[in-house]
């Protein structure tokens, strides 16, 4: 594309101070005191959108906070590209351990950002992000260049679970029609390793429950002669794996996915230390499963994990007592094709079937949501890989993610097209937690990779 770098030189400090001006704004969803700060942050989004060269934007309403749509259609015949990203922002406690406050911007430079990181909560997570597609537009339009139409679905509500998203998408497969969803709510490798986050996990998230005596009991007077609900629960978690850390849940792996060996190889060109990884978390030895990598198994196989476990005595000193209950929150980490559903009813199913005589077993689930896959040889990832080739000099790596982003499978399923997750974030950007940062090169680098892909899905769509 013509002129792109020159645009971006002339036009950086400004496309600096909106995002700054963005990122003051304390847009935190989960926080009722927050109210007005969001809704505001909702018509900035609608107002940079409009001057960014949207024919029509509007304010959305749904029952919790608004969701900003914005087009630009300039021929019906061109595919049409739908852009989703979040204006909401997580809550910025704990704020002591901030150095500087996480609603006053300020660009630092750093050991990875020479040039400079914009620390603020929101900054990676996700206005950052999602306003280099604003930019893009921005360019794309003022020099003429955009070559398909574009629309964009901007919503509150992402930090606290997009609970009024699917609603809105359901009710609105016309307006959202599209031939390709593009997001950037991930990361890549590195900043001289730019990859594309290909899958994503799924979950099935649920708490347990073991009761044994109808009160708690001396264990002097009982112990040896009554089941210990933690003694139980203990038991009955750690027969969850076997001696290859294989999940021993029947049917537990019937849909899992093995990977081709030729995406697996591809996968392993990532760059990766073991020891710079086990000394990072000062660990001395890896665990898993076996026969799969460190980084597969954090991406492409299952998980099983406990969250949580409690019951009993915990305060300070000794107190000698069975529990009446003891208590765990377990998660299970999906891959694509396993359904949350289904395995949270194994898990019911097989939990309940290995209780011991002597104790009762409620199994609560909480919440999960699908697992997603997107193919290396779909055309929006043809178009991803060209367009960060192009921007980098070096073809991108395909990744797997190890997290969940459910409303990708709810897009696939309403609007039945795929969805390419072009993330220019870096594991270090700290977000969700005290001094999130987003590197100033990162925010221009993803300005000037996105026009390039609606270049080359235009051409690869013909």
């Amino acid at each position: 594309m013509t002129d792109l770098q020159n645009y971006l030189t002339n036009h950086k400090e400004r496309f600096l101070n909106e995002l700054i001006e963005l990122l003051k704004m304390p847009s935190v969803s989960a926080d009722p005191a927050y109210k007005k700060d969001v809704l505001q942050t909702a018509d900035a989004v609608k107002n940079r959108l409009e001057e960014a060269g949207c024919s029509h934007v509007e304010i959305c309403e749904t029952d919790g906070y608004p969701i900003v749509y914005g087009e630009k259609i300039i021929d019906k015949n061109l595919p049409t590209i739908l852009v989703y990203g979040h204006y909401d922002v997580q809550p910025a406690d704990p704020i002591e351990l901030w150095t500087s406050p996480p609603f006053e911007p300020v660009i630092k430079k750093t050991d990875i950002h020479p040039e400079g990181a914009i620390f603020a909560r929101g900054a990676c997570d996700d206005k950052g992000q999602m306003y280099m597609h604003v930019k893009a537009l921005e360019f794309m339009t003022a020099t003429n260049q955009l070559p398909c139409n574009v629309k964009f679905m901007i919503e509150g509500e992402e930090e606290v679970g997009s609970v009024n998203l699917a609603t809105f998408v359901k009710n609105n497969h016309d307006k959202l029609k599209n031939d390709v969803i593009l997001i950037s709510d991930t990361g890549m490798i590195a900043k001289d390793v730019p990859s594309i986050t290909t899958g994503l996990r799924g979950l099935s998230y649920v708490e347990v429950e073991v009761t044994g005596p109808n009160r708690d009991l001396h264990s002097g007077l009982y112990g040896g002669a009554v089941a210990n609900p933690i003694n139980v629960l203990a038991k009955m978690i750690a027969s969850l794996h076997d001696e290859n850390n294989h999940i021993t849940i029947p049917g537990f792996y019937d849909k899992v996915e093995e990977l081709p060996s030729e995406e697996r190889a591809e996968m392993a060109k990532a760059p990766f230390s073991l020891d710079a990884y086990k000394k990072s978390l000062d660990i001395d030895a890896v665990y898993g499963e076996a026969g799969f990598s460190t980084n597969e198994r954090n991406s492409i196989r299952p998980t099983l994990d406990v969250n949580g476990i409690w019951g009993g005595y915990t305060g300070e000193g000794a107190k000698t007592v069975i529990a009446s209950k003891a208590f765990a929150k377990i998660s299970m980490r999906l891959v694509p094709h396993q359904e949350w559903e289904e395995i949270t009813e194994l898990f019911k199913k097989h939990f309940e079937s290995i209780a011991p005589e002597g104790v009762k077993v409620v199994v609560k689930p909480h919440h999960g949501g699908q697992g997603y896959v997107t193919p290396i040889d779909s055309l929006g990832y043809q178009a991803a890989s060209k367009a960060y080739e192009a921007s980098f000099g070096k073809k991108p790596i395909p990744q797997r993610s190890g997290g969940s982003i459910p409303i990708v499978s709810l897009f696939e399923q309403e609007l039945q097209s795929k969805t390419i997750l072009m993330g220019f974030g870096l594991d270090s950007d700290a977000i969700h937690s005290p001094n999130e940062h987003f590197g100033v090169w990162n925010y221009l680098k993803g300005i000037e990779t996105i026009p390039l892909f609606y270049k080359y899905f235009t051409e690869l769509s013909k």
